[in-house]
């Protein structure tokens, strides 16, 4: 397992590399905006142009900018400054990766707890009434745009239910969890909720598939035949055979979600890694874009391994 983890954690290094490098030839020798014109303002001289790909280092060779980037990271974990504020990249991520954090994680122990109950109650009820309810909500939420849900919930919830609930009453009005938990909370309660809508509903029809599977396998009818509770077959033997393909799908939403949730962090006004980097592309900001890019790349591929990890809990057939 050691060794496993290490030669992971090694090729990690590399794609982190790599993908530092594509994001540094898109915005480099792509066609795009000059960096140096969109801070000089409106009618810019070209001295003054000049003096700030000067003060920028833009007035190097790529190659050469994308060295002392890439010796900066290494040794120094330095993300350079913002193109448009001149402020540390390492700082502005840092300040807005709590937001980020706390809109994923909250979101994705919704989206698995209903997730997972409704998989494993319409894969045991199957063909009931329950079983086509709920998998008929899970097709209308998978159909629905987050940003639709999200304006909709805005709309009818902070405005009408939050007079008489306080708890939705935040949303759009993010606060920091050390600054007032209570508030924190209140402004991430509709946010984890639309976030966890579409999710839920694609983890309750993969669960319900897989394990409508497993449960037809021989050693689950062996396993009934022992006498067995139906409650232990299902859910020591069945569901834990069948959610290890669900493990895959969190890890990489999980992941993903950690890089930045644009739709979500837009509509409901939460600073987080998303509207960052939305904001940085917009604006050719390439250092702070860079950032973003790698914290997004990180997230991805620890959770990638954290999954490769669980698997030898979850499935004892696992080896590494």
């Amino acid at each position: 397992m050691a060794v496993f983890v290490v030669r992971r954690l090694l090729w990690s290094a590399l794609l982190l590399l790599i993908i530092s490098f594509i994001t540094y030839v898109v915005f480099v020798l792509l066609p795009s905006a000059d960096p140096a014109l969109l801070r000089a303002g409106r009618n810019p001289t070209p001295e003054l142009v000049a003096s700030i790909r000067e003060t920028l280092g833009l007035d190097r060779p790529w190659y050469v900018q994308y060295a002392i980037y890439v010796k900066n990271l290494v040794l120094h974990f330095d993300f350079g400054y913002s193109y448009q504020n001149n402020v540390a990249v390492k700082d502005t991520l840092f300040d807005r990766l709590p937001a980020t954090v706390s809109l994923a994680v909250g979101g994705a122990v919704i989206w698995l707890l209903i997730g997972v109950a409704v998989g494993i109650a319409s894969a045991v009820k199957r063909g009931t009434l329950i079983d086509r309810l709920t998998m008929g909500g899970a097709l209308i939420a998978i159909s629905a745009p987050a940003y639709w849900l999200g304006l909709v919930a805005i709309y009818l919830f902070s405005k009408d239910l939050g007079k008489v609930l306080p708890i939705f009453a935040g949303a759009g009005q993010y606060t920091p969890i050390t600054q007032d938990p209570l508030a924190w909370a209140s402004a991430l309660v509709l946010p984890w909720i639309v976030l966890a809508t579409s999710f839920s509903a694609v983890y309750a029809r993969f669960l319900r598939s897989n394990l409508l599977d497993v449960l037809g396998e021989d050693y689950i009818r062996t396993a009934k035949a022992k006498g067995l509770p139906e409650r232990r077959v299902v859910l020591k033997h069945g569901v834990r055979s069948a959610v290890t393909p669900v493990v895959t799908m969190f890890g990489l939403d999980l992941g993903i979600l950690l890089g930045g949730a644009i739709l979500i962090e837009a509509v409901f006004n939460i600073p987080g890694i998303g509207r960052l980097a939305f904001d940085a592309i917009q604006k050719s900001d390439l250092p702070m874009v860079q950032g973003t890019v790698l914290i997004g790349a990180l997230a991805i591929v620890a959770m990638n391994l954290i999954v490769d990890v669980a698997y030898a809990f979850l499935d004892p057939r696992v080896r590494y």
